[in-house]
C-alpha cells in the first residue's frame, strides 16, 4: 500500500502470507439477486449494435426498443452478466436502469458488484450504482469461490461510479480484503479511485481496526497486477531492544525498470545511532542476475567507555552467460570487522560465522574438459580484536580439469588437473612478501576392472607443484628461494560383491532387505620433500608422504510395500514401486604404515595433512601413530517427514570421542521438531619437551520446535534455542507466536543473544500483516522461525 506524503507501497512487499485465507470470503455476505425457481422464465436473444444480447426474465414487456423486465432478470452482453429484480433496457442506446438486488459480474478482472439500484450502459460499460459491495480478482461459481489474482480486492460505498472498462470511483466507502459486512480492518475514505488495470488511489482516508481509527493518510495507493511495481515509501518499521533501544525505520523502493529495482532505508537506534541498509536487484536476461546488499551502522558506542562496534557489510552475487558458452559468476563479501557482525547481525548463525568468502570465476566446458579463470579471497577472524584475522588471497589464475577419458580402445582412462596462480597470505606474526607463484599439474591414469561383481580400480598420478618462494626456517617470513615439490600418488580400490538378503517375514507390514558393502583402499604417496618449507594456502599444500590402508563396511536396510503398484498402473497417484532406503550405516578406519608421514608430523602440535583431512574432516594428529579414529556415519530416513543422522569419530588410541554430531528433523501435519547436537574435541596432547594447552572441547545443542505455518489460520507458535553445555550457558533463544485471521495476522517474537561481552541483548519484535497490503513492524519474513 502506498501512503503519501510519506508512505508508498509496491507489489514486492511482504504480503503473500494470508492470501489463501480469502477462499471463504464474501459468498455469505454479498447481496445476490433473488431467484424464484417456481416462476418460469423466458429468454430472448436480440442484437445491440451488432452484438448479441441475451435477456432472461419471468415477465417481459416490449415497446419499440424499450424492454421492461420483471422477476429474475438477467442480461448477458459481451463478458458481463447483469442481474436484478426489475430492469428497464433500451436496446437503441444500451442504457439499463435496474432496481432490487442488482448484481454485475464479469470483465477481465472478475469484477463483482452488488447494489440496491443503478444505471448502466452495456456498450460504454459506464454507470452509477447505489449501496454497493464490490470485489475484484474473485470468481464466483455458485457457492464456490476462486481467487484469480494474488491481489483480491473488496470495497463498499454509498455511491459508486463505473467510468470505464475497469475504472471505478467510490464515494463515502471502505476498502479492505476482509470478510464483509464486519471487516477487521478498513480504509475509510470519502473518495476512492480504482483502476483494476493499474492501481487504486485513496484520498483522505483513515485506517481502522475494528472500526477504531488508528492512522490518518491524506493519500494512499494500492497496485494491482503482477507487473505493477511502483516507486515509493514502504511501510515504516518499529521495535525495541535492550541494546539498541527504540528502533524506528523507513525505506524507499525504486522501480528502476522492468528488470531492475532497488531499496534504500535507514533505522534509528535510540541507544546506539543510525543503521543504513540497501538492496539492488537486476535480471538483465533470463540466464543472468545481479544482487547486491549493504548494511552498516554508525555507532555512538557501547558501555561506559563507549566502545564503537559499528561497521559495514557488503555482499554481491552475480552470474551471466557470455559469448562462446562461457559462464561468469561472482560471489563477494566485504566485512569491516567481526566485532560489527557479532554486535548487529540479526540471525545467530550469521553472528557466530567467522568466515568471509569472495569468489569470482569464468568457466568453459568442452568435451569433458573444464577451463576456469579463478580469483578469490578468504578471511577467517580468530577473535573480535582488530587485526586478528587470517587472510588468503588467490590472484586471478587458471585451472584446467577433466573427467576420465578412455585411451583409444584400451581399458585405460586418463584425467588431468592443473592450476597456475599467485597466492598471498597474512595473519598475526606472518605475511608473505607479495604474491607467491604456484604452478600445480597432476595427470592421472586408472584401470577399472570388473569380474563377477568384484571391482578393482588401480590408479597412479604424477604430481608436480612449483612455488616461487618457500617458508624460511624462522617461519616468520617466506624465503627468497623457490621450491619444487614432486610426488607420485598411487592407489588401488577393491570392492567385493554386495551381500544381500530379503527377509520373507514382513516388518511393520514392509518387506525388509539387508545389504553389506565392504571396501578396501590402499594408497601410497612418495617423493614429497621439504614438507615443512611449503607455504600453506589451501588443500593443495598439505600433501605429504603416506602409506596407508583403509577398510570399511557399509550396511543398508531397504523397506518395500508388498502391495505397492507400479507408476504406470496408477499415473494419477503418487506411486510406490520401489524399495525405500530406511537406514544406512558406514564404519571405516585407516591404518598408517608410515607413522610420521615422511617426517611431516611434528609431535605436540596439531598437524593437518591430506591423509587425515579427507577421511575425518578434523585434525587428530599430534604425534606419530598407526591407526586413525574409527569413523561412523549413520542415517535414518523413516518417512518423508522424518530424517536423522549421527556422525561419530572415535579415537581407539586415546580411548575418547573426537567428534559427534547428531541431526534430527521431524514433521507431522502442522507440528515440527528439529534439533542438533555437536561435540568436538580439538587435539592438544601435552608433550614433555613441547608442552601445549589442554584440548578444547565444544559441546553445544540446538533445538527448534513448534506448530503452524505462515498461512495457517488461528494460533501458530515456535521456539528455538542454542545451549553451550561446557559453559552451562544459553547462547541464543527465540520465541515466536502469531495469530492469523481471514485477512490479517499479528506476530510477536522475543529474541535473546548472549555472545559474551560483545553482545547481551534482548529483542522484542512484532509484525502486523494486512492481506494484499503489506506488513508493519520489524519482524522480517526471512528471519522468522516459520
Amino acid at each position: 500500500m502506498t501512503f503519501c506524503h510519506r508512505f508508498q507501497r509496491n507489489i514486492t512487499l511482504h504480503l503473500i502470507c494470508h492470501l489463501l485465507l480469502l477462499v471463504s470470503l464474501f459468498t455469505s455476505r454479498l447481496l445476490r439477486a433473488q431467484s424464484t425457481p417456481e416462476a418460469p422464465s423466458a429468454t430472448v436473444a436480440t442484437q445491440d449494435d451488432g452484438e448479441l444480447v441475451t435477456i432472461t426474465a419471468v415477465q417481459q414487456e416490449k415497446a419499440g426498443d424499450l424492454y421492461k423486465l420483471h422477476g429474475n432478470v438477467e442480461i448477458d452482453f459481451r463478458d458481463f452478466k447483469l442481474q436484478a429484480d426489475e430492469i428497464v433496457y433500451d436496446a437503441k442506446t444500451g442504457d439499463v436502469t435496474a432496481t432490487g438486488h442488482l448484481v454485475l459480474d464479469g470483465g477481465p478482472h472478475d469484477e463483482h458488484l452488488s447494489a440496491t439500484s443503478g444505471q448502466y450502459n452495456i456498450r460504454t460499460q459506464q454507470g452509477e450504482f447505489h449501496d454497493v459491495i464490490g470485489t475484484a480478482g474473485i470468481r464466483f461459481r455458485g457457492k464456490n469461490v476462486q481467487l484469480t489474482t494474488d491481489q483480491p480486492f473488496v470495497f463498499s460505498g454509498v455511491r459508486v461510479e463505473k467510468t470505464g472498462k475497469s475504472h471505478y470511483v467510490v464515494y463515502d466507502g471502505k476498502v479492505t480484503s476482509c470478510q464483509l459486512p464486519d471487516p477487521k480492518w478498513t480504509f475509510n475514505a470519502g473518495r476512492v479511485e480504482i483502476d483494476l488495470a493499474g492501481s487504486s488511489r485513496i484520498y483522505n482516508s483513515t485506517f481502522r481496526v475494528r472500526d477504531i481509527p488508528v492512522f490518518y493518510f491524506p493519500y494512499a495507493s494500492h497496485t494491482f497486477g503482477k507487473l505493477g511495481r511502483q516507486t515509493g515509501f514502504l511501510i515504516p518499521s518499529a521495535g525495541v531492544s535492550s541494546r539498541k533501544g527504540t528502533i524506528l525505520g523507513e525505506s524507499i523502493y525504486w522501480a528502476i525498470n522492468r528488470s531492475m529495482d532497488a531499496t534504500l532505508g535507514a533505522e534509528y537506534y535510540s541507544s546506539r545511532g543510525w543503521a543504513q541498509h540497501g538492496e539492488f536487484r537486476a535480471k538483465p536476461s533470463e540466464a543472468s542476475f545481479i544482487n547486491a546488499t549493504y548494511f552498516g551502522v554508525l555507532d555512538r558506542g557501547f558501555g561506559p567507555t563507549k566502545i564503537d562496534q559499528g561497521g559495514e557489510d557488503m555482499k554481491i552475487s552475480a552470474a551471466g552467460e557470455m559469448p562462446h558458452g562461457i559462464r561468469a559468476v561472482v560471489s563477494a563479501e566485504y566485512l569491516s570487522s567481526y566485532l560489527f557482525r557479532q554486535a548487529f547481525t540479526e540471525t545467530f548463525s550469521q553472528a557466530v560465522n567467522s568466515e568471509v568468502k569472495s569468489l569470482g570465476f569464468l568457466t568453459k566446458s568442452y568435451k569433458g574438459f573444464f577451463f576456469n579463470g579463478v580469483a578469490d579471497r578468504y578471511q577467517n577472524f580468530q577473535s573480535t580484536n582488530d587485526g586478528d584475522v587470517i587472510t588468503i588471497v588467490r590472484a586471478p589464475g587458471i585451472e584446467i580439469n577433466s573427467v576420465d577419458h578412455k585411451i583409444g580402445s584400451s581399458p585405460l582412462y586418463w584425467s588431468f588437473n592443473g592450476t597456475a596462480q599467485g597466492m598471498e597470505r597474512s595473519e598475526p606474526g606472518f605475511k608473505t612478501d607479495g604474491l607467491v607463484g604456484r604452478f600445480d599439474v597432476q595427470p592421472r591414469l586408472s584401470l577399472p576392472l570388473f569380474f563377477r561383481g568384484w571391482t578393482l580400480r588401480p590408479e597412479v598420478a604424477l604430481r608436480n607443484t612449483y612455488y616461487t618462494k618457500q617458508l624460511a626456517p624462522t617461519r616468520t617470513l617466506p624465503a627468497e628461494n623457490d621450491l619444487n615439490r614432486r610426488a607420485i600418488d598411487a592407489s588401488a580400490e577393491l570392492r567385493p560383491p554386495t551381500l544381500g538378503r530379503i527377509f520373507q517375514k514382513p516388518v511393520f507390514g514392509r518387506t525388509l532387505k539387508h545389504t553389506i558393502e565392504p571396501h578396501f583402499i590402499y594408497r601410497i604417496v612418495n617423493g614429497v620433500s621439504q614438507f615443512k618449507n611449503v607455504l600453506r594456502f589451501d588443500e593443495r599444500d598439505i600433501l605429504s608422504d603416506t602409506s596407508e590402508f583403509e577398510y570399511g563396511l557399509t550396511q543398508r536396510l531397504f523397506l518395500k510395500n508388498p502391495h505397492s503398484k507400479p507408476c504406470e498402473s496408477a499415473p494419477e497417484k503418487i506411486c510406490d514401486n520401489g524399495p525405500h532406503e530406511f537406514l544406512s550405516w558406514e564404519v571405516a578406519q585407516r591404518y598408517y604404515f608410515d607413522t610420521d608421514f615422511g617426517h611431516a608430523v611434528v609431535t605436540g602440535q596439531r598437524n593437518v595433512l591430506t591423509s587425515t583431512v579427507d577421511f575425518t574432516g578434523i585434525a587428530f594428529l599430534t604425534e606419530p601413530r598407526n591407526y586413525s579414529p574409527v569413523v561412523s556415519r549413520l542415517r535414518v530416513r523413516a518417512t518423508g517427514s522424518t530424517d536423522a543422522s549421527w556422525q561419530l569419530d572415535y579415537d581407539t588410541k586415546k580411548g575418547q570421542i573426537n567428534a559427534s554430531t547428531v541431526f534430527v528433523n521431524y514433521r507431522h501435519s502442522d507440528y515440527f521438531l528439529g534439533g542438533s547436537y555437536a561435540f568436538l574435541r580439538t587435539p592438544g596432547e601435552v608433550n614433555v619437551t613441547t608442552p601445549v594447552p589442554s584440548p578444547i572441547q565444544f559441546n553445544q545443542f540446538r533445538v527448534m520446535t513448534g506448530f503452524g505455518s505462515p498461512t495457517r489460520r488461528g494460533l501458530n507458535s515456535a521456539a528455538a534455542l542454542g545451549f553451550d553445555a561446557n559453559q552451562n550457558f544459553l547462547q541464543y533463544a527465540s520465541f515466536q507466536n502469531s495469530y492469523n485471521w481471514d485477512c490479517c495476522g499479528i506476530s510477536v517474537e522475543y529474541r535473546r543473544f548472549a555472545l559474551g561481552s560483545v553482545r547481551n541483548e534482548n529483542q522484542f519484535r512484532f509484525a502486523f500483516t494486512l492481506a494484499n497490503i503489506g506488513t508493519f513492524g520489524n519482524l522480517r519474513r526471512q528471519e522468522r522461525l516459520f
